[in-house]
């Protein structure tokens, strides 16, 4: 069986949820509390020293960061959602480069500040996440989807903190590619929410 440890309101936890969903694998979810520092903890330190959520034990396997999980789930489970060929899958490393940048620092920064009271700088994460949104936009416009002209674990990196924009103040509104983008994910067979999406 796989555990996914992560947390309902982890953007990172939803991207590993989404795929576990849409490639149709069981799973069973721990919550780990990081208000109450579970995330601190010796067991949980020893699955992931870096005190973060995702991480995902798969029997012997354990695997931390959000990135890496999306890429071992998909050479394990699902190898449609990351191609083996070199450049569809450099096109999607360059997406989940941006999704660790651009929507990370920005749009994921701009939310923890309003949600949860982080001391980030919501002026500076606004505007780097708006050039990330315009980044996608621009690609969106053309294409149904980030890379190699089908869903892959690119957009599953990119959509949660996009589709959560507005909870770092951040309007979707001059974004009409990267709305309909989202509603192409949300239509995915499996597809699971997380709240504010």
């Amino acid at each position: 069986m796989i555990t996914l440890y992560g947390t309902p309101v982890s953007g990172n936890a939803c991207k590993v949820r989404l795929l576990l969903g849409l490639i149709g694998l069981e799973f069973e979810e721990v919550d780990v509390d990081l208000m109450a520092g579970e995330n601190r903890t010796g067991s949980f330190l020893a699955l992931n020293p870096r005190g973060q959520v995702p991480v995902l034990v798969d029997g012997e396997v354990t695997v931390w960061d959000s990135q890496a999980i999306l890429v071992y789930l998909a050479r394990r489970y699902g190898e449609a959602w990351l191609p083996a060929d070199p450049a569809p899958m450099a096109e999607v490393m360059q997406w989940l480069a941006v999704s660790e940048n651009e929507l990370l620092f920005g749009l994921a920064r701009a939310r923890a500040v309003l949600r949860f009271g982080r001391d980030f700088d919501l002026a500076s994460c606004q505007t780097y996440g708006r050039a990330g949104l315009k980044v996608l936009e621009q690609r969106l416009a053309e294409n149904d989807w980030l890379a190699a002209g089908r869903p892959t674990i690119a957009d599953l990196a990119c959509m949660p903190y996009a589709a959560l924009s507005h909870m770092g103040g951040i309007s979707l509104d001059d974004h009409p590619a990267v709305r309909a983008w989202i509603d192409r994910i949300r239509a995915l067979p499996g597809f699971i929410a997380m709240e504010g999406m």
